[in-house]
């Protein structure tokens, strides 16, 4: 009755018309959008779109008039009733749920996709230099002097340590390699590579490895032609220092893939050049016939000592802490018995020399032919020139009147060696992310990784290889200047196809410092010094013809980014694969051609075989996987711990959690870090959620990128 006379009123009458045409006019507007967020579904189905598309229908529902006509509120199911296709919006934004380091397939660079070798931009966080005033300025200069003189200092410490480092090893291996040498198996090249690998590990230099070698040539106890497999293993050993160098950036994920790819380019440069050359030079013997060509043709006297400019530098602190007697390793290579028991520490650094006359008797297999020469009983004595040595000064070091064995003091300058090295090396890293920010890592980013306009570009390379042969000259070291651009290559500042020339560069030069030491040799010892300075000199120069002019033969680079991708994620690996390479590999080779080269064959052969076919069968699965039988298109049919380091990974990573719990707090410091880099990997996927959690697997089309969403079941629109 109350609504009749309503109907009969005017005014309500005139009210009730107004509100309908309004809620027409509502309801043709809402239709509009929703055909238009339709048709832009159909024409953009990019996942920014999506979200766009799912905020303007949240627009359009709370549009809606929350009661009809007939006075009834809306809800899901009478709205179905008015409306025939509506879509449940979400309350929230889902745009930071699209992850932003997704690796899209191609080579092309896709949306969201972020490339891990790209050098990051050091943006700095301070003021303007516009911004400063006077004051401001003159401190900001004075800082960037006195950073710049720490960095001198921290850089000086670093290369100290490197030498400790080398005296640490020679302490603890140096009699062992002395020994190695000494094994008849020598004349067997893959024996000589695996020994001059092991032996410049053991004493961190691929100089002594170089002098044990020419003092065996020149006592016949070793032939040029078998010394030139040793020398090749010298040159793969000294880079493991650089590689352990790398492992001490392994805090920082991107740093280390960086750094581990720059230090390990050297490895793969090293080892492939072997893999070519060595059989070369065992069928053609090439690198001897051409140096004993350059040798015999040209009338080479013995000349001035090499120049030794960073010995001057870092010996009068080095000097105080350890002094070696290097002879002693070359007596022991050599076979004189007389420094079997001899320290390696050097105790007296001033001595005198002077020759006497004295009677001796007649040692072995002695004859006397000199009239000076006679017999008492059963003793036949003779009269003849012996060198005594008188010791006036004891050497200034720490160590020179120590009663320790030569083993301890090297483990305790290996300790401490570390140490300092690790400590200066973070401190050098940190001190270079803080200089190297804006304008100034511009320009020098700039001027280390562009190359010359074209049609000269190529010529960059080459001009890097000379830069890095010139200042291994000065450093008078390989590790030392390979190891100084290995955390420069992880923090960004040189990319790793800039550090591959200026690497190669840092072994020819290495080897122009041999020449010159051997034209500084005695004449009884320059021939053959000379030779193999000049057969490493030709080993390094064949190896860059292999592996640089051609850009599609830089074989290392693809290598090495391959295996710093691998470390990144599983950083122990990096440990592995250092120990396997320059311990294990070559212990086992090692022990084979002592057990006779028809085990070296029968084991190696079936190894060698196996390695080369799983990579064919890798590349064919990548290339043309529709030419191999199905069950050879993956290796699922292997265990899972044969073909991934997942299960490996869950070994060590308990390994670590014990370690960290039980034994050292250095663990928890790098479980922390990764801890950090998991969190933050997380906040790029994190959703902004206003009301409600939710979650929807939807892979949008034609793209990669998956948008990962979530209903909650108590969700209510």
């Amino acid at each position: 009755m109350g609504c009749a006379s309503v109907r009969r009123t005017g005014g309500h009458r005139r009210s009730q018309q107004i509100e309908r045409r309004n809620k027409e006019r509502r309801g043709e507007r809402k239709k509009a959008e929703v055909k238009h967020v339709r048709e832009k579904e159909k024409m953009a189905p990019l996942p920014e779109l999506q979200v766009s598309q799912d905020e303007t229908k949240l627009a359009a529902s709370s549009a809606l008039p929350s009661q009809t006509g007939n006075g009834v509120a809306h809800s899901p199911d009478n709205m179905a009733l008015d409306e025939p296709d509506p879509a449940l919006l979400p309350a929230y934004s889902t745009l930071t749920l699209v992850d932003k380091s997704t690796e899209i397939a191609g080579d092309g660079a896709g949306q969201g996709e972020v490339d891990p070798w790209d050098m990051p931009e050091l943006k700095s966080s301070g003021p303007k230099w516009s911004e400063l005033d006077t004051k401001g300025k003159v401190f900001s200069v004075l800082k960037g002097i006195g950073k710049f003189m720490v960095l001198l200092g921290l850089l000086y410490m670093f290369v100290c340590s490197l030498d400790v480092l080398s005296s640490a090893f020679q302490l603890v291996g140096g009699k062992a390699a002395g020994e190695i040498f000494k094994n008849s198996v020598l004349s067997n090249p893959v024996a000589g590579l695996v020994i001059g690998v092991l032996v410049t590990v053991l004493v961190q230099s691929s100089s002594t490895s170089s002098s044990i070698i020419v003092s065996m040539v020149s006592s016949s106890l070793l032939t040029v032609r078998a010394a030139i497999p040793i020398i090749m293993g010298a040159n793969i050993g000294t880079s493991v220092t650089n590689t352990i160098v790398a492992l001490m950036q392994s805090g920082d994920r991107n740093e280390f893939r960086r750094a581990f790819a720059g230090a390990t380019v050297h490895d793969f440069f090293n080892w492939l050049s072997v893999l070519i050359l060595l059989p070369l030079e065992v069928a053609s013997g090439y690198l001897y016939l051409l140096t004993d060509l350059i040798v015999k043709t040209f009338n080479i006297q013995s000349g001035q000592d090499a120049p030794d400019l960073l010995n001057v530098i870092t010996d009068p602190l080095t000097d105080l802490i350890v002094q070696l007697d290097k002879s002693v390793i070359n007596g022991i290579a050599t076979g004189d018995e007389s420094v079997k028991n001899k320290s390696l520490v050097k105790q007296w650094c001033v001595v005198d020399k002077f020759t006497v006359l004295k009677n001796v008797t007649l040692q072995g297999n002695e004859t006397c032919d000199s009239a000076k020469c006679w017999t008492e009983g059963n003793t036949t004595w003779i009269e003849k020139n012996v060198t005594e040595t008188i010791n006036v000064q004891r050497c200034p070091h720490i160590f020179a009147s120590s009663n320790l064995p030569d083993l301890a003091v090297g483990l305790i300058l290996l300790a401490l060696s570390l140490l300092i090295l690790c400590t200066c090396l973070i401190l050098i890293v940190k001190l270079l992310n803080s200089m190297l920010k804006g304008q100034v890592a511009v320009v020098i980013k700039k001027v280390l990784n562009t190359d010359f306009p074209f049609p000269f570009s190529w010529v960059t390379g080459y001009l890097a290889i000379l830069v890095g042969a010139g200042m291994t000259f000065i450093v008078q070291s390989s590790s030392v200047f390979t190891s100084a651009i290995t955390p420069l290559v992880g923090i960004g500042v040189i990319s790793i196809e800039r550090a591959y020339p200026l690497t190669l560069g840092s072994n020819i030069g290495t080897t122009t410092t041999a020449i010159l030491a051997a034209l500084a040799s005695p004449s009884e010892t320059l021939v053959n010094s000379l030779q193999i300075a000049l057969c490493h000199f030709f080993f390094n120069i064949s190896g860059i013809l292999l592996w640089y002019p051609i850009p599609i033969t830089r074989i290392p680079i693809r290598l090495a980014k391959g295996l710093g991708e691998k470390t990144a994620n599983y950083r122990w690996f990096a440990v592995v694969y250092l120990i396997l390479c320059f311990i294990v590999f070559p212990l086992t080779v090692f022990g084979l051609s002592v057990a006779g080269w028809q085990v070296l064959v029968g084991v190696g052969v079936p190894f060698v075989a196996v390695i080369l076919a799983a990579i064919i069968i890798n590349v064919i699965q990548k290339k043309w996987p529709k030419i191999l039988p199905d069950f050879l298109k993956t290796w699922d049919f292997l265990p899972k711990w044969m073909h991934s380091l997942q299960p490996w990974d869950r070994i060590f990573s308990g390994m670590k959690i014990c370690c960290g719990r039980y034994v050292c707090c250095c663990c928890k410091c790098c479980k922390k870090n990764e801890d950090e880099e998991m969190i933050k990997k997380d906040e790029t996927k994190t959703a902004e959620v206003y009301e409600n959690t939710v979650s929807i697997d939807d892979e949008l089309p034609n793209t990669k990128t998956k948008v990962s969403t979530s209903v909650d079941a108590s969700t209510t629109f």
